[in-house]
């Protein structure tokens, strides 16, 4: 499907955006080995969330969905041999925090996905969990489809070459079926949300700066799960308002959780107006009201501890240097390679299209604002936050700008059109 966009005179109106994706995959699957029921509000209906849904239902979980409320009858650590082979879709937080709870099951397990998931590396994963004493064979020894023999796992201290939300969360979870304590130790923080739901399921986890202890050994018990509305998805309308003329944008219930609100931070920095209230905690995640208003935004650097707390947001970043007066670097995101399809590469071309001054380095961007983006024909590359960006490009650009392949939205946010409608 292909989808034009116009240039906007202004945006205004209050909105609210989907579950998080990182908590509804997580919630589902630590769910799914408690014991007791899960209860899931506002899980997030995008394709990738369903594929953890599906999956867990194929190792015996019984899940009941209903609009965004979720049952989930925890079968508790060990679950059912699958009798077919799982599929994750387009889905790479399901595939590798999978991994970690299929090491220690009793049973082999194998997972494939899309033609976009047999291209994204897995050895990151495979290593440390074979430390653990996990099997595992990989087409290439890196990517899937792969096999997943469950075994006996000891606890081990690992040190990641790269902060990775997936790759830590995979071994947390491989960690509950340890013989020992296991640490893992990051070079920067990445989001946290495993570290939360594990305390407040029930599993022992020490946090001491960037070292995560976890302890094998405690029971799972389910949970009643809110889900805050997505960070990320919130991002596209917080640089939207924020560039469109004459724009007043509230977004509601939005998780505000430290490790993600880098986005925040960099607008803030280039000089955006936004403004967060109705602070609160829930499910010992913060939660706030985001309001943004049209700014003047100045070119600014990007790197370091910074890059983790905001990596899926960067596309869309690079969409709002084009319109921050100076350059904007962004470096130390080689992680953008290995996502849905290489975002250094694919956000430098499509932006290149439509006009803009940015440079593709081994490890980010540079971008020249220029304040000026034209309409044309671009490619989403299947990538769904290459799509949401590029229609945020297209609100500011002259003439009108054509997005092929943009149904990808679905896999985070099949309203996101619509939604942008509603202002």
């Amino acid at each position: 499907m292909d989808i034009e966009v116009k240039k906007k005179r202004f945006l205004k109106g209050i909105i609210s955006v989907p579950g998080d994706k990182s908590i509804s995959h997580r919630a589902v699957m630590i769910g799914s080995i408690a014991e007791g029921i899960t209860e899931i509000e506002n899980f997030l209906l995008g394709e990738d969330c369903i594929s953890t849904i599906n999956c867990m239902k194929n190792l015996g979980v019984d899940i009941e969905l209903k609009g965004t409320n979720v049952k989930v009858h925890g079968k508790g650590l060990y679950l059912n041999k699958s009798e077919k082979i799982l599929d994750v879709g387009n889905s790479g937080t399901t595939i590798r925090l999978l991994m970690g709870i299929l090491a220690g099951q009793k049973f082999e397990t194998t997972l494939t996905g899309d033609d976009s998931i047999k291209r994204r590396p897995m050895g990151r994963v495979i290593t440390p969990l074979s430390m653990m004493g996990a099997k595992i064979e990989a087409r290439e020894g890196n990517f899937a489809p792969l096999t997943v023999f469950g075994n006996k796992l000891k606890g081990i201290y690992y040190k990641m070459p790269i902060a990775s939300a997936q790759v830590k969360s995979s071994i947390m979870l491989a960690s509950l079926y340890a013989d020992d304590k296991t640490t893992i130790e990051e070079p920067y923080p990445s989001r946290n949300h495993t570290e939360l739901m594990f305390s407040s399921f029930g599993a022992k986890v020490d946090v001491n700066g960037t070292k995560i202890t976890c302890y094998p050994g405690y029971k799972l018990q389910g949970q009643r799960v809110i889900v805050p509305g997505d960070i990320s998805s919130a991002a596209y309308f917080i640089v939207a308002a924020t560039l469109v003329p004459n724009s007043e944008v509230t977004i509601k219930n939005v998780n505000v959780n430290l490790t993600r609100t880098g986005i925040i931070d960099v607008i803030k920095e280039m000089g955006g107006d936004i403004v967060l209230t109705n602070e609160r905690t829930i499910n010992n995640e913060k939660v706030a009201d985001i309001t943004v208003k049209t700014s003047r935004l100045k070119g600014i650097e990007i790197g370091g501890s910074l890059i983790p707390r905001l990596i899926d947001e960067i596309p869309v970043i690079a969409v709002a240097a084009v319109f921050a007066e100076g350059k904007t670097v962004i470096k130390d995101a080689e992680e953008l390679k290995v996502k849905e399809s290489n975002r250094i590469n694919t956000i430098t071309s499509e932006l290149k299209k439509m006009g803009a001054k940015i440079f593709e380095t081994e490890d980010g961007m540079i971008i020249e604002g220029t304040g000026f983006l034209r309409g044309n024909t671009v490619e989403s590359y299947n990538d769904h936050r290459i799509a949401m960006s590029l229609w945020v490009a297209g609100l500011i650009a002259e003439g009108e700008t054509k997005i092929k392949n943009a149904e990808c939205v679905n896999i985070s946010y099949p309203d996101f059109y619509k939604t942008f409608d509603m202002l």
